[in-house]
């Protein structure tokens, strides 16, 4: 132990950068292992936390796909799918646009002059993401918590009227605080909606006269389900009528969230629901995180390929370290060898040299990659709108600790291999005998 640190600290300028080295391939392989393990965890607590126990989407479809094809008779599903299984509470329809927004500002300055002249250079028809549901019709599902206003204030979805799509428009809007803050309205207020947006000014005017108004009546935190720092929440019926598709033979959702009395066995009631309705592929709570866990791998295996270069760099950097070590030293080497000392500690000294650079590497790396864990995490927050606040995109759990603590031994026990073996077969006489 003794002969390993001497080494150390006969060179320490180079011992230290050695360490540094081994620290900085430590911290970013830790820094990936801590992505990994922080955005499955969260997935997970969310997704419990939901209340989801099953997602519905049209049959065939995958939980990777980008686009959900229309599920039909959304609002029939919603109380058949009940009756279908005993077991399920809530089988909520959600219908998933992206529509154009305006504002009554913006609608003043397109009446004003002809082709939009008196519109601001920063004013435009803002673009979100638009759900239609049935309010009231969501128990047991986690929803957007409505923070001022006073939210949708007639139950049901009263526009469908049993199919007929006769009843009475409500006209009623509630937006999450990214999309009130850059339309600049609070509850009472008057927006506007309308399929697609405008190409420049002079065609706000037409825009806003296909549109329609609704009132807003809450303005909601984000939603963590469908992260978007712009986002809309309207009655289903009246969003189906917005897209065309207010219609006894439409009537069609993206998205079905199912609620269950006992999510004991969730595979019981899948099989039950898709056999009920086969044009609707049901998928677990486990099925849906482990798409995600897969989306977490797919991008991973990138990381993992830098980590790989890093890490044989580090190493093979230290083997030549711990190589120039074993040269300078060959004269005390071959002097111990001579009164009697075994090859095996000979060897061993070495690799107790690199083990000891391995440790300080450590002692560099983790602070470097919980620093830079932290900073990762509030750039990616801030770039990922729409996440609740218990959100991180990093966990140092044991697992993470461990991978690191193996790695930098691994390293240092690896890089000493070579030197450690040139150490036991120098030639005791001529080292002896050199100047």
């Amino acid at each position: 132990m003794r002969t390993a640190l001497d080494a150390i600290r006969r060179r320490p300028g180079r011992s230290l950068l050695t360490s540094l080295g081994i620290g900085l391939a430590a911290a970013l392989v830790v820094v990936l292992l801590a992505v990994s393990a922080g955005i499955q965890a969260s997935a997970t607590q969310l997704a419990t936390e939901s209340g989801v126990d099953l997602l519905g989407t049209s049959a065939n479809t995958s939980l990777t796909s980008l686009t959900f094809p229309p599920i039909a008779h959304a609002h029939d599903l919603a109380s058949g799918i009940p009756r279908a299984d005993g077991n399920v509470q809530t089988a909520s329809p959600w219908l998933l646009e992206q529509m154009g927004f305006g504002n009554g500002s913006l609608w003043d300055a397109a009446n004003t002059s002809a082709n939009g002249t008196a519109i601001p250079s920063t004013w435009a028809i803002t673009g979100s993401g638009t759900i239609g549901w049935i309010p009231s019709d969501n128990a047991g599902i986690e929803v957007p918590t409505v923070y001022s206003g006073t939210g949708f204030t007639v139950p049901g979805d009263p526009h469908y009227a049993n199919g007929t799509y006769a009843g009475p428009w409500i006209g009623e809007i509630v937006l999450d605080q990214g999309l009130a803050g850059v339309l600049h309205v609070v509850p009472g207020d008057l927006v506007w909606i309308g399929v697609g947006t405008p190409s420049g000014p002079a065609g706000v005017e037409s825009w806003y006269h296909s549109a329609v108004a609704f009132r807003v009546v809450g303005i909601s935190g984000p939603f963590w389900l469908i992260p978007s720092a712009l986002l809309a929440f309207l009655y289903l019926s009246e969003l189906q009528a917005l897209v065309g598709a207010d219609t006894p033979s439409t009537d069609y959702a993206s998205l079905l969230l199912i609620h269950l009395f006992d999510n004991g066995n969730p595979n019981v009631d899948r099989t039950a629901i898709e056999s009920a309705y086969p044009a609707v592929s049901v998928f677990t709570l486990a099925a849906i995180l482990g798409a995600v866990q897969d989306a977490v791998n797919l991008y991973r295996t990138f990381g993992d390929i830098i980590a790989v270069i890093a890490v044989v760099v580090a190493a093979l950097f230290t083997t030549t370290v711990l190589l120039m070590s074993v040269d300078d030293r060959s004269g005390e080497i071959a002097i111990r060898r001579a009164i009697g000392l075994p090859r095996w500690a000979v060897g061993g000294s070495v690799v107790e040299e690199g083990l000891y650079l391995g440790g300080l590497g450590l002692a560099i790396g983790l602070p470097l990659a919980y620093g830079g864990a932290l900073v990762l995490n509030f750039l990616l927050r801030g770039f990922v709108a729409g996440l609740p606040s218990g959100f991180s995109f990093i966990s140092f759990d044991a697992g993470v600790i461990a991978s690191a603590v193996l790695l930098v031994l691994g390293i240092g026990f690896v890089a000493s291999v070579a030197p450690a073996a040139r150490a036991v077969t120098l030639p005791i006489a001529e080292e002896l005998r050199a100047p």
